[in-house]
């Protein structure tokens, strides 16, 4: 998503791509998922030394980016990732670090433990049953002589199951906190849950009478809204980058297959019929990009306009890509259609965030609402 010819931004972009090219490729997708692992700690601290990690993070809690632009530095790293659908917990590590730097009293030691590849974290926000509705737990906290007690569940924790720390959004005292709760804390009980994607592995956790001190609130109850509100456009704004990338490996090795294929003593591709379905698919992948390079720049700069821009792209994105890879599979012909083929790999990945942070359909009902709140303010102001 960053397009400045910053010399630092393109070495970090290169060295990211070379590290994934080498440690994460569609062949070790594969190999990952034969072993039923879904990604390698060590692999992680190796990724988190390359700086993934830090980059939402200010330097005076121990992180710093490349640019300046830690968001936008973040999204060209899911960008690289889509490229070879990368195994890890980027987007679930990032949501929770986005919350924490938002409040991080008492948790610089929980911040820097992350940051190091030394403790993988997860935002437990989703409850079984349920849509994406954040700041609507049923999950309750309830305040003890020392703490609080949780009790509970959430699913579709992703990688809940290898992390060792849990952000975890409930109902106290008829207000939305998030708590820390580490997952071997006694009362928590970790139930892996499979996804259609070969490598994301997802949990649900319950939590019955899980106790936990004081310090393990996250911001107070003024705060977290906006905290939530904050990790989940940097959550919506990974997946819509990721699939960014996604689409444009996905169509550049569609066109060159088109150009390799012969039939009738020349190029399939060369035939007008495939040119302009060509031609739709870029129009298609360029609009992906173009609302997410919005929805990226809005977050980064905190515009009072994030929460519209982001919706947008996680609708637009979210509705037309599954299309275009289903479409890049139909111009594959037969063999698109097999498992040793890597296009399901890219349309698996693709499904799978449709239906996480939020529907196209959810978001799209968001904008109406927000773009008419907007025209109301605008309103009042004039």
């Amino acid at each position: 998503m960053n397009q400045t010819a910053n010399p630092e931004v393109m070495l970090f972009a290169s060295t990211t791509q070379s590290f994934l090219e080498k440690e994460a490729s569609l062949s070790r997708v594969r190999e990952l998922h034969e072993a039923g692992t879904s990604f390698e700690h060590d692999w992680w601290r190796r990724a988190a030394e390359l700086g993934w990690t830090s980059l939402l993070v200010p330097e005076e809690l121990g992180g710093g980016s490349v640019s300046g632009d830690g968001v936008s530095d973040l999204a060209l790293v899911a960008e690289l990732a889509g490229k070879v659908v990368a195994p890890g917990p980027l987007h679930p590590v990032s949501t929770v670090l986005a919350g924490l730097v938002e409040a991080p009293e008492g948790q610089r030691d929980t911040i820097e433990a992350v940051i190091v590849g030394e403790t993988v974290a997860s935002w437990a926000v989703y409850e079984p049953g349920r849509p994406w509705a954040p700041l609507q737990p049923k999950v309750t906290a309830v305040p003890t002589g020392s703490g609080f007690r949780i009790d509970g569940v959430k699913d579709r924790v992703e990688a809940g199951a290898d992390a060792g720390l849990l952000l975890v959004t409930a109902r106290c005292d008829g207000a939305v906190r998030q708590f820390l709760v580490p997952t071997d804390a006694p009362g928590v009980t970790v139930e892996r849950q499979s996804s259609i994607d070969l490598v994301k592995s997802y949990a649900r956790v319950r939590f019955d009478g899980v106790e936990l001190d004081a310090g393990a609130v996250v911001g107070s109850a003024e705060q977290t809204p906006a905290i939530i509100a904050r990790q989940s456009q940097i959550a919506a704004i990974l997946q819509c980058a990721e699939i960014v990338g996604i689409l444009n490996t996905v169509l550049d090795f569609t066109i060159q297959w088109g150009f390799d294929r012969y039939s009738f003593g020349r190029p399939i591709g060369s035939y007008q019929a495939l040119k302009h379905k060509y031609a739709d698919l870029k129009i298609w992948l360029e609009a992906c990009r173009a609302t997410t390079k919005a929805a990226v720049g809005a977050v980064a700069s905190r515009s009072d306009k994030a929460d519209l821009l982001v919706s947008v792209a996680k609708s637009y994105v979210g509705e037309y890509a599954p299309g275009v890879v289903q479409s890049c599979i139909q111009l594959h012909g037969g063999i698109g259609v097999t498992w040793e083929h890597d296009l399901h790999l890219y349309l698996r990945r693709t499904t799978l965030y449709r239906s996480l942070f939020g529907t196209p359909e959810e978001h799209q009902l968001r904008v109406y609402a927000l773009d008419k709140e907007l025209n109301r303010s605008l309103e009042h102001a004039s």
